[in-house]
């Protein structure tokens, strides 16, 4: 009886809440991802050229290697067919841009692992968003050539290089809808066109990957905060269709804020984090002195996410 006992107590496996299950596995949602991550990379080597292809293959090669040997240094398995260090090398990819250093590119990739995953104990224990921080060390190390882009391969004269928020930011010129919505403008690589974004976005909310939650927290906060302004002043702040299409917000709003890790839980946290998301966008853009923030709103919420959770935790039934 004692034998069998401590057989079936050897088999318990003891973890920190919360214990949610799901049908998904690590590696299947991760290829889920990378699958849905397509559509905006074929666009952006449509736009941009067959170059992009390069980049994000180098992102995402020095991705891999950098978990790799920092998992056979900590003497940790190696679980790089998990596809989390891909998923990784494309985000970061996607939002460089165009014609970008393979240097810079591979540098950017190493600190993403190194410092925003495996510094914090690897997959599901990183605080932030690991192709965020990569894409902010490379703000601050190259911030030329982070600024500096590409014409569209099918541009017009009235389409210039620079990004629809840069144009508006320092010219005061508003982009069309049409351009930004079919990606024929000036950008980051996989942040141009709206519709392959949405594609991608779409599917991962059809088969449950992505929780609805927090990108139509985020699309409402946008149209709600930007209307603000654009009702106050029309002349001086542009409507909210153009702040959902410029910029890396559709990006970041169906591929960065919903990463499982860094972002909440419950479903109110889901709400209060895609409001606040939205809402520091459209401070940054209309008041700061960078004509983009997405990138900035998300790191920053992904800071309050245990903050949201241990206020947006359900009360235990019973409990008074």
């Amino acid at each position: 009886m004692e034998n069998s006992t401590s057989k079936f107590i050897n088999k318990l496996e003891l973890s920190s809440s919360p214990h949610i299950h799901s049908k998904w596995s690590t590696k299947k949602v991760m290829w889920f991802v990378v699958l849905s991550l397509l559509p905006p990379l074929i666009s952006g080597i449509i736009f941009f050229g067959i170059y992009q292809l390069l980049i994000i293959a180098v992102s995402v090669f020095f991705a891999i290697v950098t978990e790799a040997i920092i998992k056979k240094i900590r003497k940790m398995k190696i679980t790089i067919d998990d596809g989390s260090a891909v998923v990784t090398g494309i985000l970061l990819g996607l939002v460089l841009p165009p014609n970008f250093s393979l240097t810079a590119t591979a540098i950017g990739a190493v600190f993403s692992i190194a410092i925003g995953k495996e510094l914090f104990g690897g997959l599901g224990f990183n605080i932030f968003n690991p192709a965020l921080i990569g894409r902010a060390f490379l703000q601050a190390a190259f911030p030329v050539a982070m600024t500096t882009w590409t014409k569209p391969n099918f541009s017009v004269d009235t389409i210039t290089s620079a990004t629809p928020l840069a144009a508006y930011k320092f010219d005061r010129v508003l982009t069309q809808l049409k351009p930004m919505i079919i990606g024929n403008i000036g950008g980051s690589i996989g942040e141009t066109s709206a519709i392959a974004i949405l594609i991608g976005g779409i599917f991962l909310i059809v088969v449950k990957i992505v929780n609805w939650r927090i990108p139509v927290s985020m699309i409402l906060g946008m149209i709600l905060f930007s209307g603000i302004f654009w009702l106050i002043d029309p002349i001086k702040y542009p409507n909210p269709l153009f702040h959902l299409f410029a910029g890396g917000f559709l990006l970041g709003t169906f591929f960065m804020a919903t990463d499982w890790v860094t972002s909440p839980i419950t479903a109110k946290g889901m709400w209060i984090f895609g409001f606040c998301i939205s809402l520091i966008v459209v401070i940054i853009r209309i008041f700061g002195g960078l004509p983009e923030g997405v990138m900035y709103a998300i790191l920053i919420m992904n800071a309050f996410v245990p903050l949201i959770n241990r206020l947006t935790e359900p009360r235990t039934f019973g409990e008074k």
